[in-house]
């Protein structure tokens, strides 16, 4: 049975790794000109910066863990994570609420006082179920911490009215035990999401070095440069074209965009159409930074709720690794999200970097005067937002498509938020599945 991988993402090689191990035949089409997706690396000056935002290698998962780092065959570096949430010039601990003990003292006392208010009224069953993100956010962790941070944090990234948005992927942050935010209140240190408290990350490469350790074994099987414009079925075998050239398969994988793949469908409903127009996504803009310096700090990544700062997150590189910078020299990688239309998303590259370095000044991060290269990348399809109507449009989609017999992965693919061993993950046990 001949398989067809539309994307070359981390999904898609995950996908054909795992069914090139099982000496099964298929094809991965990718309609850039090369493979990566959000995982691309990009080089510049001696440095090399993750074009599709900081990403960085942990799992609950042991197996999966062990498996991505097999894969990179030593080529890693193990970190533990130095995370901070700036906060009125303030690096506090990530998560916030581990890091109460470093806020001034009222709103130290607001955050604890309104977490074990509600917590006391939760045990009692008195705290009506959140219906959105925003009461979420108060429910789990009270008054304080909501609005001095996770309120302010989450509005900026998603760029969407958190009224608006759904909860039933927020089980990802867990609610702090009450004993540990005492703790934290007090200053007795106490740690949040163990699980990412070390980390690894690809010495030389920037994280890219992931998506070609997965491609090494299987790059005879992927055209790159094909973009898929058509996909139809006819003598029950799937016909995939673009625009020049078809394609033929008995089975179909999927991990584009899943309104792109609707989108495609020659014999697709007007009505799924319709709906897969309204899933809502953020795209992303990156920009790198190269510093004079040989360290800026000692952070992995920085927060930023402020609204008047333009980066919502920004990461140093060059502490995951020293080889992703020349010597002497670091670097910074800013996130910033924006959707399709808004202002941000109007600005020219050359404004956002220009922007971005004046805000990393202004907030003593750095001095501009110590920049030597930037460079600056939009990714389109950055994170899935979760509106409240979007199950109901999931569930009709992935019914049609289902029932035409396309399979659909990934963060994008299958429209759900995954990490990258997640998405490793949901790839294998696919395959599993499949025999």
């Amino acid at each position: 049975m001949k398989i067809g991988i539309l994307g070359g993402g981390l999904a898609g090689l995950s996908l054909g790794y795992f069914l090139n191990s099982r000496n099964r035949d298929f094809l991965i089409l990718e309609k850039n000109s090369e493979t990566s997706g959000l995982l691309k690396s990009i080089q510049i000056d001696g440095f090399t910066f993750d074009a599709g935002g900081s990403h960085v290698i942990f799992s609950k998962n042991k197996e999966v863990l062990s498996f991505i780092l097999s894969i990179l065959k030593g080529n890693i570096v193990r970190n533990r994570r130095n995370a901070k949430i700036l906060y009125k010039g303030r690096y506090v601990k990530y998560p916030f609420e581990n890091g109460l003990a470093e806020l001034p003292k009222r709103e130290n006392f607001e955050c604890l006082y309104y977490f074990i208010q509600n917590y006391t009224k939760k045990e009692k069953g008195l705290l009506p179920s959140p219906k959105n993100l925003k009461e979420w956010f108060y429910y789990m962790f009270g008054k304080g911490i909501a609005e001095k941070y996770l309120v302010p944090y989450n509005e900026k990234l998603w760029k969407f009215p958190l009224e608006g948005m759904d909860i039933n992927w927020v089980s990802r942050i867990p609610q702090p035990p009450l004993k540990d935010i005492i703790k934290s209140s007090l200053g007795i240190p106490t740690e949040g999401y163990r699980h990412q408290l070390y980390f690894y990350y690809p010495k030389f490469g920037g994280i890219q070095a992931l998506a070609k350790a997965l491609e090494e074994p299987i790059k005879n099987k992927i055209i790159t440069n094909f973009e898929v414009k058509k996909i139809k079925k006819e003598d029950g075998k799937w016909i995939v074209s673009n625009g020049k050239a078809e394609l033929e398969f008995e089975k179909i994988i999927s991990t584009i965009p899943l309104g792109e793949l609707i989108t495609i469908l020659k014999d697709a409903p007007k009505e799924i159409k319709r709906t897969a127009r309204e899933l809502k996504f953020n795209s992303l803009i990156t920009v790198g930074i190269g510093i004079d310096k040989p360290k800026v700090n000692n952070f992995s990544w920085v927060y930023i709720p402020d609204q008047e700062i333009l980066s919502h997150r920004i990461s140093f590189p060059s502490n995951y690794s020293p080889y992703v910078s020349p010597n002497k020299k670091s670097s910074i990688l800013a996130e910033i999200t924006y959707r399709d239309g808004d202002e941000i998303g109007k600005m020219k590259n050359e404004e956002i970097v220009e922007r971005t370095i004046e805000d990393l000044h202004t907030l003593k991060v750095i001095n501009k005067n110590d920049v030597v290269t930037t460079t600056a990348h939009r990714i389109k399809y950055a994170y899935v937002i979760y509106d409240l109507e979007c199950s109901e449009n999931l569930r009709k989609i992935i019914t049609y498509i289902s029932k035409i017999g396309i399979d659909v992965i990934g963060r994008f693919g299958k429209w759900e938020y995954l990490n990258m061993d997640q998405t490793v993950e949901a790839s294998k046990k696919y395959i599993e599945m499949m025999g």
